[in-house]
């Protein structure tokens, strides 16, 4: 290759990342101004910018192979969250690994497990129509009916005020067998 054909290949390239890194800021810009994303204040960032917490586990012992997509008994799940308490800032994320049949409800700071009616439940759609807890005081999220997505999923929730959350399982069995755990949300800064 000449030196004519390199220098022509590296203005190309120093021009095409210019107009790149430029567009960039411009969309940037765009988001910004035009979507309104400083309306829901800035995300944190670090350690506690997001934490995860696995909604329920398959077991590897005894051994199993859900292979080809072969759908497990609700005995095959661990029904645990994992760990049972995390921690985040203000306005930061908790990412729930769900694997199986759960439904993740979040209560406002100072709901306790006792707290929540086991009476008030609301059966998913799909046979055999489990019960789901549907407390709505002091609910803060409930995510979908599990019994219309597939197992395996995961959900992203924000929580923006400080405070020490409830979340459980919304499943009746699985909450009254202990699938709870806390978030606790420190302040942004």
């Amino acid at each position: 290759m000449d030196k004519t054909s390199r220098r022509t290949m590296l203005l190309r390239a120093a021009t095409i990342g210019g107009v790149a890194t430029g567009l960039g800021v411009i969309s940037k810009a765009t988001r910004t101004n035009a979507q309104g994303a400083h309306e829901h204040g800035e995300a944190p960032t670090g350690p506690l910018a997001s934490a995860t917490v696995s909604f329920g586990q398959w077991p590897t012992d005894p051994p199993f192979n859900r292979f080809p997509n072969v759908p497990p008994t609700p005995a095959q799940n661990v029904h645990h969250l994992t760990p049972n308490i995390v921690t985040i800032k203000a306005g930061g994320a908790v990412n729930f690994i769900i694997a199986g049949l759960h439904n993740v409800q979040i209560f406002q700071p100072g709901t306790e497990p006792e707290d929540i009616n086991t009476g008030l439940v609301t059966p998913m759609t799909a046979p055999p129509g489990l019960p789901i807890i549907n407390d709505p005081v002091g609910r803060v999220y409930r995510g979908p009916d599990p019994s219309l997505l597939p197992l395996d999923r995961t959900e992203s929730v924000s929580l923006g005020n400080p405070g020490t959350y409830l979340v459980i399982c919304g499943f009746l069995f699985h909450f009254l067998d202990g699938m709870y755990g806390y978030i606790r949300v420190l302040p942004a800064d």
